[in-house]
């Protein structure tokens, strides 16, 4: 039936032990290791000496290697069965010099059976608020977009060379009470607006734990070069978000501007964001992947912790 089985995935494929690289092991990737609980063999691939330690507890094998250096990546061929690509783009241009680098250390070696990537909701642009799905062309309408759009054509074409599986997660925003720099409290303790109501755009969101099951799932099931949206049920206005977590968390509520005073109150990144709206269909998550979000909008997933 639609929906994932109520088991957790790594439960769901235990006969099923394999050997996992996860490439930008960060928060996500953490997450992913914690359903895996030792199952299978996991590689994380870092540039920092000073977290193999911290990666190495949390049952991965460290791989100290640098994608802005191709000549550090010479280990990672054929190494693992599957990979899960989580690093992002570097802060400049409109290509992604990192996934490229990757991608010619992996084919060094045989292709591994699947490689799944987390790309970004903002390869969309501005939507108007639309309800999209997969098949929506990407307009990207700034550099950090565009960087996501050449590394999933990348991969698309590499893997259709090299009879590789890829699956790309768009991804919206990633919250969790947990996660650092990922939870709105922290932005509204520092007293920020948000948009007028007749001003505000749709944002799109993803628990960071149900992110890591849908990861976990892609690796295992997700369709050959097939996009999926990787998001919650939830249609929310910016503001409505931000005065939803407020009030969850006992906080006031943010106070409302005009998106013409906006620039003055906001980076040029922040609004970027608040220049984009869009709701994204998330009907292959549940098809294809049988995922079934246990934080199906953020009021159920805003005070969740989970180990």
């Amino acid at each position: 039936m639609p929906g994932s089985p109520s088991a957790s995935p790594a439960a769901s494929h235990r006969a099923r032990r394999g050997r996992l690289l996860i490439v930008g092991c960060g928060d996500v990737g953490l997450r992913v290791l914690r359903l895996l609980a030792g199952r299978w063999t996991v590689f994380a691939l870092t540039s920092s000496a000073a977290r193999v330690d911290a990666l190495r507890a949390a049952g991965a094998i460290p791989l100290i290697g640098d994608l802005d250096d191709a000549a550090t990546l010479g280990r990672l061929a054929g190494l693992a069965d599957r990979v899960l690509h989580l690093a992002p783009p570097a802060a400049q241009g409109r290509t992604d010099e990192r996934t490229r680098h990757l991608l010619q250390a992996l084919s060094r070696s045989g292709a591994p059976r699947h490689l799944v990537y987390a790309s970004t909701s903002g390869v969309y642009g501005d939507c108007g608020g639309a309800r999209i799905d997969e098949t929506r062309r990407p307009n990207p309408s700034n550099e950090r977009a565009w960087r996501r759009v050449d590394a999933e054509s990348q991969l698309r074409q590499w893997g259709r060379a090299t009879g590789c599986p890829v699956t790309i997660l768009r991804v919206p925003g990633i919250y969790a009470f947990d996660r650092a720099g990922g939870h709105p409290r922290e932005r509204l303790g520092k007293g920020l607006p948000v948009l007028a109501r007749e001003d505000d755009v749709y944002t799109n969101h993803i628990q960071a734990d149900d992110l890591a099951r849908a990861c976990l799932l892609a690796l295992m099931r997700g369709p050959a070069q097939r996009v999926i949206h990787a998001s919650d049920d939830s249609e929310l206005l910016m503001g409505d978000y931000f005065d939803l977590a407020a009030a969850l968390c006992g906080l006031a509520p943010p106070a409302r501007v005009a998106r013409a005073q906006a620039s003055a109150v906001f980076s040029p990144m922040q609004m970027s964001f608040m220049n984009e709206s869009r709701r994204m269909d998330n009907g292959r998550l549940k098809r294809e992947l049988r995922l079934r979000l246990r934080y199906p909008t953020p009021r159920e997933g805003l005070l969740a912790v989970e180990r």
